[in-house]
């Protein structure tokens, strides 16, 4: 049976302890051979800066090869809808195109947005889940509606941060307990929940004490994510919490962790949901707020908008560990790449 990388949720806590571990030794020591001989196919349906970089040069890195293609610019459209009469853009079908590249390349990356049309579709992650299903070779989630790879960098960081392993102190128990605030920013347009998703797992995995901030109820992360959470809490320990008042979210924080995303009710509406965006313009993650956490320290997936976000200050801080995070994105898909060709049957964590 094939092992994709869609989901963290799909990984028990010891999998990605190990690929965290293995994360780290990549950081130390960046060059290796685990990809010598293999290629990856890396699918961008849409832009990319930090993870188009960071897969390219990390397959390099391992000795692999990496063939970008971006489908419907420099690659066929493609169909996704199983049945679909196909007299319209797209000129082939996933079927074909995610078994033949199956024939060339080791590993298929896939990075593929909501349509924000209608959440209902969108939350079934038709894309990837169809080359999942047709693929012969491992499939990796380069952000569709999670991200699971920004999860793994946003957790090394704050193991590094915090003390393991340098100060004796094991990685996997050193988030236990920590306060955690995922809090909503504003944005002048609707984007997507993937990293939201994402935070909310990885810090629930991890035993924090999680406080999600958003303006209103309506921007309350999709059940099935909220579901994961509260799974995550019960099986890890910590807490989970909603909260719409910053300034309470923000006492005693230890971590405080942004991102913008549209409210799922007004899924396809956005000219509706923009009044209440626009009025919550105050969610900017500014001095005068991280000053009530407990020495917290600040997070981004980036690209962030500076003073529409975080504020400068905040960026410019030394409690900011955004770029720290984003270099782990190389480190963690070396990882999950290295993890994802090893022979059959080798446990991760026999590494």
């Amino acid at each position: 049976m094939i092992r994709h990388f869609l989901s963290t949720q799909d990984w028990s806590r010891a999998d990605l302890d190990a690929l965290l571990a293995r994360a780290a030794a990549f950081k130390r020591t960046k060059a290796g051979r685990e990809l010598a001989g293999k290629s990856v196919a890396l699918l961008f349906f849409n832009p990319s800066m930090r993870t188009r970089t960071s897969f390219e040069l990390g397959a390099f890195q391992l000795g692999g090869h990496a063939i970008v293609l971006a489908p419907g610019k420099d690659a066929w459209p493609i169909e996704f809808d199983t049945g679909a009469i196909m007299d319209g853009e797209a000129e082939e079908h996933v079927a074909e195109v995610a078994r033949v590249l199956s024939r060339y390349v080791d590993l298929i990356g896939v990075r593929a947005f909501p349509k924000f049309r209608d959440w209902s579709v969108d939350r079934e992650d038709r894309v990837i889940n169809a080359f999942a299903r047709h693929a012969t070779v491992p499939v990796i989630n380069m952000e569709t509606i999670t991200h699971p790879m920004q999860e793994l960098a946003h957790i090394l960081a704050l193991q590094q941060h915090f003390g393991a392993p340098e100060r004796g102190v094991d990685p996997a128990q050193v988030l236990r307990g920590k306060k955690y605030v995922l809090t909503w920013t504003y944005h002048p347009r609707p984007l997507n929940t993937a990293v939201a998703n994402s935070a909310l797992q990885i810090a629930t995995r991890y035993g924090m004490d999680v406080t999600l901030l958003c303006p209103t109820p309506d921007y309350v992360l999709d059940s099935r994510y909220m579901d994961f959470a509260r799974a995550n809490v019960a099986a890890n320990g910590g807490s989970l919490r909603v909260s719409h008042d910053p300034d309470e979210a923000y006492r005693g924080a230890h971590v405080v962790y942004a991102k913008s995303w549209g409210a799922l009710p007004y899924f396809g509406r956005w000219d509706e949901e923009k009044p209440i965006r626009d009025a919550h313009r105050h969610f900017i993650v500014d001095e005068r707020k991280m000053a009530l956490t407990d020495h917290g320290v600040f997070s981004h997936c980036l690209p962030l908008r500076r003073n529409v976000k975080a504020t400068d200050a905040v960026m410019d801080s030394p409690a900011c560990i955004a770029i720290e995070e984003a270099e782990n994105r190389l480190h963690v898909q070396k990882a999950v790449m290295a993890a994802l060709v090893a022979q059959p049957g080798l446990a991760i964590r026999d590494w």
